[in-house]
């Protein structure tokens, strides 16, 4: 099986994917470009005997990574305990194959490109592929399958951070829908909540507007991330959430490599 590996700034995902390209399972890890390969090694034993398997069951390692002092031991992970060199996508030769139609190609994050890669596969036409991570991102995929460029924002998670922090009698919130649609919050905390919840989803359906406006032609709205669903019932411009598109992405530029 190969062990697709998706390092972000906030969490490094881990996920078994079979030959026909479905997921067994899959581990998520704060990211800490510190941790070693032995104790990657570790959690991952762990976790993988939890599930039936073993580390002989893994035969092929790809790493796509936004944060590059994580790069080193996750391919000694690979060297070390499954006895492979890791493929690293975006360098031969699992190079993307697509066109970043963009002022700096070498800027795209990896998790974006592979995002694109996944959703051109799995669907026709325009593509906005929004992704909730440490950051939001926008991305826009034309119908032949070429990455347009987008949007980055503040992740939802960041933007709290940023208020509580700055304002001293603010209360550290969970992240969580409002109890019902109202806009007028009545305490601190419901306010906040209106603030956060809504006002996020106000610039989300902004932000698709204009894109939409400015592709001109009909766009598909594919959602990924683990915030994802949080949003799926409160607005109406998702058409697909796809929670593994990074993933699907790394599984498919392996294929594309390995052919």
């Amino acid at each position: 099986m190969l062990l697709a590996i998706d390092a972000g700034n906030t969490n490094i995902v881990f996920a078994l994917v079979d030959a026909d390209g479905s997921i067994r399972a899959r581990w998520r890890i704060a990211t800490d470009p510190r941790r070693t390969a032995d104790e990657y090694a570790v959690w991952l034993h762990q976790l993988l005997q939890l599930e039936g398997y073993a580390l002989a069951d893994v035969a092929a390692v790809i790493i796509g990574t936004v944060v590059p002092r994580a790069l080193h031991n996750l391919s000694v992970l690979a060297a070390k305990y499954f006895k492979v060199t890791p493929l690293i996508a975006g360098q031969a030769p699992a190079t993307y194959g697509i066109e970043l139609d963009v002022v700096e190609p070498a800027t795209v994050g990896a998790d974006r490109v592979l995002n694109a890669l996944a959703a051109h596969r799995a669907h026709a036409g325009d593509l906005i592929v929004i992704d909730f991570g440490t950051a939001t991102t926008y991305d826009v995929v034309d119908y032949q399958g070429t990455y347009k460029g987008g949007i980055i924002a503040p992740g939802i998670n960041l933007s709290l951070d940023a208020l509580v922090s700055a304002a001293a009698k603010l209360p550290r919130l969970a992240i969580e829908p409002p109890r019902d649609a109202r806009v007028i919050g009545r305490t601190t905390e419901d306010q906040m909540h209106v603030g956060i919840f809504w006002g996020y989803i106000a610039m989300m359906e902004g932000l698709v507007a204009r894109l939409k406006a400015e592709i001109g032609r009909p766009a598909k709205v594919i959602a990924t991330g683990g915030l994802a669903t949080l949003f799926d019932h409160r607005t109406d411009i998702f058409d697909v959430i796809e929670p593994d598109l990074t993933i699907q992405g790394l599984a498919l530029l392996h294929q594309r490599a390995t052919a």
